[in-house]
């Protein structure tokens, strides 16, 4: 037993201290330049993105985070194949053979490869030309959700119910960004026919008002909510269009605040919101 423990030793010593140690210092090695080589990417995305005057600081910020992202996520990818690929040779595999094998094997999908290149290409239009970015709320071919995460082959949605959607690129026709720039509050009230517009627009404007001067709100609010048109003639209410500006992501929690304000303000002021009504009419007998 003593001898088999011996002669092991005697083959496994010298392979780590040959091959083990090699191996080791692949490994740090491809850390060392995966950490180095991020920081420079990070600074020259910072450096070499032309800033654009006709964007917040904030979507800048987000437009760089996203590149700096893509970049680290391809970087990491070829440093850990190229490790993997020396470990591989260290340990007495001949890497020959195997890309050979990977060659026949990419020939065999390469009709399948096709989506995949066109997923990619589609991916850099994406990121080149600014069309969304990670932190957006957007929609793509109607499903909504906020961007979690962008490679060159697909787009990662999470939706309000928390479910994740993976979208490839090439699969994308339409996306709409609702966070780009600015975003709007695009509110229709309805209040009953008897109801006295111009006391009503005066209410709603002075509300729309009262709140972009909110301490709590005007940092958000570019151009405060007001009453803009009698959008229709509805069965039992008169619809009201009240549009205002707000930074992106705030539409939605500006538009809340707005209407619990609204309707505070109607009771005070004795302003009916009608719900629909039906009259009937008894056949006499």
């Amino acid at each position: 037993m003593e001898d088999k423990i011996k002669n092991w030793g005697d083959v496994i010593l010298p392979w780590l201290v040959s091959h083990g140690i090699k191996i080791v210092i692949i490994g740090i090695t491809a850390w060392l330049l995966i950490v180095i080589l991020s920081k420079i990417i990070r600074k020259a995305v910072r450096v070499a993105v032309v800033p654009d005057i006709n964007m917040p600081p904030e979507a800048e910020k987000k437009r760089e985070d996203t590149l700096i992202h893509i970049f680290n996520g391809a970087l990491k990818i070829v440093i850990i194949v190229l490790a993997l690929m020396m470990i591989l040779q260290e340990i007495g595999l001949e890497i020959g053979p195997l890309l050979a094998g990977a060659g026949i094997l990419g020939l065999a999908f390469g009709f399948g490869g096709q989506y995949l290149i066109r997923d990619i290409i589609t991916g850099l239009f994406i990121i080149l030309e600014n069309q969304y970015r990670i932190g957006d709320v957007v929609n793509i071919d109607g499903t909504s959700g906020s961007v979690e995460d962008i490679t060159l082959r697909l787009t990662t949605l999470r939706d309000l119910d928390g479910t994740m959607h993976h979208i490839p690129h090439g699969d994308i026709k339409r996306a709409s960004n609702l966070s780009k720039k600015f975003a709007r509050i695009n509110l229709n009230m309805s209040v009953a026919y008897n109801t006295d517009l111009e006391h009503v627009i005066k209410v709603i404007n002075k509300t729309g008002n009262e709140l972009a001067e909110d301490p709590l709100y005007k940092e958000f609010i570019l151009k405060p909510p007001q009453f803009l048109r009698v959008n229709d003639f509805a069965d039992s209410a008169i619809i009201l269009k009240i549009l205002g500006d707000t930074k992106p992501l705030k539409q939605w929690e500006i538009t809340g605040e707005l209407r619990k304000r609204l309707k505070v303000a109607f009771d005070k002021e004795g302003i009916e919101i009608p719900f629909p009504q039906r009259v009937i009419h008894q056949a006499k007998k």
